[in-house]
């Protein structure tokens, strides 16, 4: 069993503005997160977040912690967050044993000790990780797509008609600071957050899964008066700072997961941009 992480450092605005397109991969984009029987990690330095991917196929992988945490165990003094983007696995903390489907959550408090990611034998499991600091112990909890918070938004007309799941929300359970869900494109449907927005109080990071392998993703980003792009590939993630704008478009409907950490727990806390305004 393996453990990788990396480091991202945090970028002023004013600096992104100066970057070359490979630069701008390197600063926010994560491009693999699940390699067999492996466990890989990106360390962001926007809030402290962590996202990353565990691919069990031969054996379990036990999250162990890593340098950057300096703590005894990975949640110590963290919160995570679990979506299942593969075959049905199952998660054991702390001995308790959490079978998770295809689009199915977990969310892990604080304290919890053990982790471990198990293959069912069913195939391989894909399973989505987030993780922020926590400030208290909450509940581990279970969340199906039966128990979200589902909101139909968007147009044909617009090519935005979509699903939104909040899964791991406030409204949904307790938690410190982190919240995840994911919002599913209709068939022939390809943007994402329209409109766009930002919120000062919170950082992002969207990945993408459902996309065929011969299709893409165009996620922008930056300041709304000086965008930027960065094209995506299926299971690939980018990270968005709370001074940018996330949004994007596809050459094929796709799903994508959000998750937040930050001081607000409010879903509704964003700066809108209208399109016409976006440079």
């Amino acid at each position: 069993m393996s453990i990788n992480y990396s480091v991202r450092h945090a970028t002023h605005p004013d600096d992104a503005r100066s970057y070359s397109t490979q630069q701008l991969r390197d600063a926010f984009l994560i491009e693999r997160l699940f390699k067999p029987d492996a466990i890989e990690l990106v360390y962001a330095h926007y809030d402290r977040f962590i996202a990353g991917g565990v691919r069990p196929e031969s054996a379990d992988l036990r999250l162990d912690t890593i340098p950057p945490l300096r703590a005894g165990y990975f949640l110590e003094r963290r919160e995570l967050g679990i979506i299942n983007v593969g075959r049905r696995g199952t998660v054991v903390a702390d001995g308790i044993a959490y079978p998770l489907d295809f689009k199915e959550a977990l969310y892990l408090g604080k304290g919890v000790r053990d982790v471990v990611f198990r293959p069912s034998g069913e195939g391989t499991p894909l399973f989505y990780i987030n993780s922020a600091p926590a400030h208290t112990a909450y509940p581990s909890k279970k969340v199906s797509l039966a128990d979200s918070e589902t909101v139909e938004t968007g147009s044909p007309g617009n090519s935005n008609q979509r699903t939104i799941r909040k899964l791991l929300v406030n409204s949904v359970l307790p938690t410190c600071q982190l919240q995840m869900g994911l919002t599913e494109l209709k068939p022939g449907s390809v943007w994402n957050t329209m409109p766009p927005h930002t919120h000062d109080r919170r950082m992002e990071v969207y990945f993408y899964f459902e996309l065929p392998d011969d299709q893409t993703v165009c996620h922008y980003m930056g300041p709304a008066g000086e965008t930027r792009h960065i094209w995506m590939a299926n299971n690939q993630a980018v990270i968005s700072p709370s001074w940018s704008i996330h949004c994007g478009a596809g050459t094929s409907n796709y799903t994508f997961i959000w998750g937040m950490a930050g001081e607000n727990l409010d879903y509704g806390d964003m700066d809108i941009v209208q399109p016409s305004d976006l440079r």
